[in-house]
């Protein structure tokens, strides 16, 4: 298969495997895996980085004037920019010159959770096309009934997510790569088990329930 691109297709990895990995890697309890085979289009694609303050190795590997505070965020967090070509300054000779040192933010950061939750990279960004184009090559297996569902209730909670500013933190809409990320850290709510089929179903659930998991996800008080 090809893509609008001609790019051939790439091989995401099967969808139930890559789901419990990726909300593994937003727990902080692993980096995410990313099949890139030498692709650097997130660190090309002029995107700021977002260091919390107790990435104290991460900070100290970076050039303090590098950094900037990050808008509407208290104290100590910080952004790392990019330079003129709209490439992360730690980029060097096409490699991570920080790698092992490298912000929470890269090390979980996964662009097939573009596909997974069926969410465009910003529409119109030319900064952001080769993100763009590497996202729309990415095909994922499903092996079962219920990853099935379960592919499917990351992308309804991404619609849910969009349509319903009320939900949106400050009521500023978030970005591509938040709304996705969002839409995996509450799909479960978006399922359900039938108690005398033990099937995996569809739903639709309050409102209210899941701004009440979006806020126990951002650390905010329900």
């Amino acid at each position: 298969m090809t893509d609008d691109e001609g790019g051939s297709a790439l091989r995401a990895g099967d969808f139930g495997t890559w789901i419990v990995e990726m909300q593994s890697a937003l727990r902080g309890e692993r980096d995410s895996d990313v099949p890139c085979d030498g692709c650097t289009a997130c660190c090309t694609s002029s995107q700021f980085v977002h260091i919390d303050p107790d990435e104290i190795d991460t900070l100290s590997h970076i050039p303090r004037e590098l950094l900037f505070p990050a808008p509407r965020m208290p104290t100590g967090h910080m952004l790392l920019g990019y330079d003129e070509r709209g490439h992360c300054p730690m980029l060097v000779d096409n490699g991570c010159s920080i790698y092992e040192h490298r912000p929470r933010t890269c090390r979980t950061y996964d662009c097939r959770v573009f596909p997974a939750a069926a969410v465009d990279v910003e529409a119109g960004d030319d900064a952001k096309s080769a993100i763009a184009r590497r996202t729309r090559r990415w095909e994922f297996t499903v092996a079962t009934m219920e990853d099935e569902t379960r592919q499917r209730a990351v992308k309804a909670a991404a619609r849910f997510l969009a349509d319903r500013e009320v939900l949106w933190p400050g009521g500023l809409r978030p970005s591509a790569t938040g709304l996705a990320v969002l839409a995996v850290e509450v799909h479960h709510l978006f399922v359900t088990r039938n108690e005398q089929t033990g099937v995996l179903a569809l739903v639709e659930p309050d409102l209210l329930r899941v701004r009440d998991a979006l806020r126990r996800e951002s650390g905010a008080d329900a």
